[in-house]
C-alpha cells in the first residue's frame, strides 16, 4: 500500500531542502515522490503532518541492546556514590518478598569510590543468595561468593572483569533472559522508536546473526545491525554471511542485516584497563598501570585479514591511545574496513593516520558526562584530547554517533546534547573547541535523506532543532527536552499516532 504523510516541513539538513509545506509519498519502504498536494489514490493511507517538521530517522550505532532491555528491569545502582550505597540498595531489594534466584543489578561506577568493591562486603549483605551487580561501562562486575560458586568461577577478593566477564557472559544472563521472554525486547524497541530511532547496530555478547533473526518476526519494530565476536567468526564464515547481508524481514520493510566482526581490543576508563601511553594517575597498586592490551597486535591483524578475505567489515573497540594507536597501525596493514568503536583517547598525531584508512569513528558523547571526572583524577595529563569530536571530524573521519546501551541511556538526543555542549547544561563546556553543531551532530546520527529512492524512514518534530539558540547550554536542554510526535520505520507507523 502507497502512503502520503501531508504538509511537512523538511528540516534543512543539507540545505536544498524546499521550503515551505510538502507531501511525502512512499511505497515498499522507500519514497516514491516529494513535492505539494501530492494525488492520492483510494487505497492509499494519508497521513496528516499538520506542519510538523520531518527529518530522516536516526540510528544508533553502537548497542548491547538485549542487556539494555533487560537492564531497564534490573536493580538499577546509577546513582550509588559509593560500595555503601550499593550494598544498602541491594539489602534493601534482598528484603523484599519477591527476591529472583539470582539478584542482577547494573550501572555503578567505581572508579573513584574510596573503597572498591569486594567479595566479603557483598556476601555479608547477600549471604547464600547469588548477586552479580555490573557497573556501568560493561567491563566488571561485582559477584558474591554464591555467584562466583554459581558460576564455577574460582574464589577471589575483587571483580571479575575484561576477557573473563565477556567470555561468560552468554551463559550468564541465559536464565534471566529466558524468564524474561521477548517482552522486555519489544518495550526497548518501542522506547527507542519513541526517540526517533530507526535503526539500531547490536554488539550484544552473543552471536546475534543467530538470535536477531530467530526472533525477529516476534518482536521486529525497528531495523537491526547485527554482529558476530571472534569466538562465533568461524561459524558466521561457515554460513557464508557478509557485511550487508539481509539475515530476516521484508526486503522493502524493516528487518535484520549483516554487520561487522565485533573485537574488544582493550578495557575501559573507569575499570582503569584502557591501553594507555602513559601510566594512569596512582596506578602504584595496579597490575596494569597503563591499562591492558587484551587482544595483541598480531591476534588483530589475524582477525582482520580473516573477516575482510570473508567480506565481513570490523567494528574494533579502542578506547585508550595505545589501543586506538595499535587498532590504526592493523586496519592499515590489513586494508579492513568498518569502525573503531569509542576512540575516547587519541594522539593528534594519529587523526590523519585514522582519516587515511578511511575507517569510521563510531563515538559515544554521552560518556563524556559520566567520564569527565574520572578523566580528570585519571588521565589529568591528557583531558585535552579525550573525546576530539570536532578534530576527528576536521581531519575528515566520518563520525557515528551512539549510546553503548546500557552503558548510557540509548537516547539519541541525549548523546547529540552531550556532543554540542560537551557537558550537563548546568556546567560549563569541557573543551569547547571539541563541540559539534547540532547539525553535525544530527548528520553523523542519520544514515538517510528525505529524497526520492531513500528509505522512507521519518520523524516529525514539532519544532525545528536547527534553530540557533544564544549558547551551547541552551541547544543541550532544548536537544534533550525534543521528543518526537512520531516516528516512521521503512514508512510504517512505529510509535502511536500524534
Amino acid at each position: 500500500m502507497a502512503s502520503i504523510l501531508r504538509h511537512v516541513r523538511l528540516l534543512a539538513l543539507d540545505g536544498d531542502e524546499p521550503e515551505g509545506l510538502v507531501d511525502l509519498a512512499w511505497e515498499h519502504g522507500r519514497i516514491t515522490e516529494l513535492g505539494q498536494d501530492l494525488p492520492a489514490g483510494a487505497a492509499d493511507q494519508v497521513w496528516d503532518a499538520q506542519g510538523r517538521w520531518a527529518m530522516p530517522g536516526l540510528w544508533d550505532a553502537h548497542t548491547h541492546f538485549r542487556s539494555w532491555a533487560l537492564g531497564l528491569t534490573r536493580l538499577d545502582l546509577s546513582g550509588a556514590a559509593d560500595a555503601d550505597q550499593v550494598l544498602a540498595l541491594v539489602r534493601h531489594r534482598l528484603d523484599q518478598p519477591d527476591r529472583p534466584e539470582v539478584l542482577a543489578g547494573s550501572g555503578y561506577r567505581a572508579a573513584l569510590w574510596p573503597v572498591q568493591p569486594c567479595v566479603a562486603a557483598l556476601d555479608a549483605v547477600a549471604g547464600e543468595q547469588p548477586v552479580i551487580l555490573t557497573s556501568a561501562d560493561g567491563h566488571s562486575a561485582w559477584f558474591d561468593s554464591a555467584a562466583l560458586r554459581l558460576f564455577d568461577l574460582p574464589p577471589r577478593d575483587g571483580l571479575v572483569q575484561e576477557g573473563e566477564l565477556f567470555a561468560l557472559a552468554p551463559r550468564l544472563w541465559a536464565q534471566e533472559r529466558q524468564a524474561a521472554g521477548d517482552e522486555p525486547l519489544r518495550a526497548a524497541q518501542s522506547r527507542a522508536a519513541a526517540q526517533g530511532v530507526v535503526g539500531i547496530v547490536d554488539f550484544e555478547f552473543e552471536p546475534t546473526f543467530l538470535t536477531w533473526p530467530e526472533r525477529y518476526d516476534r518482536v521486529g519494530l525497528l531495523k537491526v545491525v547485527c554482529s558476530t565476536y571472534s569466538g562465533d567468526l568461524d561459524q558466521a564464515i561457515g554460513l557464508g554471511l557478509t557485511t550487508g547481508q539481509r539475515l530476516a524481514g521484508r526486503d522493502d520493510g524493516p528487518g535484520v542485516v549483516m554487520g561487522s566482526l565485533k573485537i574488544i581490543s582493550d578495557g575501559s576508563l573507569n575499570s582503569r584497563t584502557a591501553h594507555c601511553f602513559q601510566p594512569y594517575a596512582g596506578a602504584d597498586g595496579l597490575a596494569d598501570p597503563n591499562g591492558v592490551q587484551s587482544v595483541p597486535a598480531a591476534e588483530l591483524e589475524d582477525l582482520l585479514r580473516r573477516a575482510t578475505a570473508a567480506g565481513l567489515q570490523v567494528a574494533l573497540h579502542a578506547i585508550g591511545d595505545a589501543a586506538v594507536a595499535i587498532a590504526i597501525d592493523q586496519f592499515t596493514a590489513t586494508g579492513a574496513t568498518g569502525t573503531i568503536e569509542h576512540a575516547q583517547l587519541l594522539r593528534w598525531e594519529d587523526l590523519p593516520r585514522l582519516a587515511a584508512t578511511g575507517v569510521a569513528a563510531s563515538v559515544q558523547p554521552a560518556h563524556l558526562l559520566d567520564d569527565r571526572q574520572p578523566t580528570f583524577r585519571l588521565w589529568p595529563d591528557r583531558t585535552d584530547r579525550c573525546f576530539p569530536l570536532a578534530a576527528l571530524g576536521r581531519a575528515g573521519v566520518e563520525l557515528r554517533l551512539g549510546s553503548d546501551a546500557p552503558v548510557a541511556p540509548l537516547d539519541p538526543w541525549l548523546a547529540m546534547a552531550a556532543a554540542v555542549h560537551r557537558g550537563d547544561p548546568a556546567d560549563p563546556p569541557w573543551n569547547p573547541r571539541q563541540a559539534l553543531t547540532v547539525r553535525q551532530a544530527l548528520t553523523a546520527s542519520l544514515r538517510s535523506r528525505l529524497a526520492v529512492g531513500q528509505p522512507a524512514d521519518v520523524v516529525l518534530l514539532d519544532e525545528d532543532v536547527l534553530t540557533p539558540d544564544p549558547d551551547s547550554a541552551t541547544t543541550a536542554r532544548r536537544l534533550r527536552a525534543t521528543t518526537p510526535a512520531a516516528t516512521f520505520v521503512a514508512g510504517t507507523l512505529a510509535t502511536p499516532p500524534w
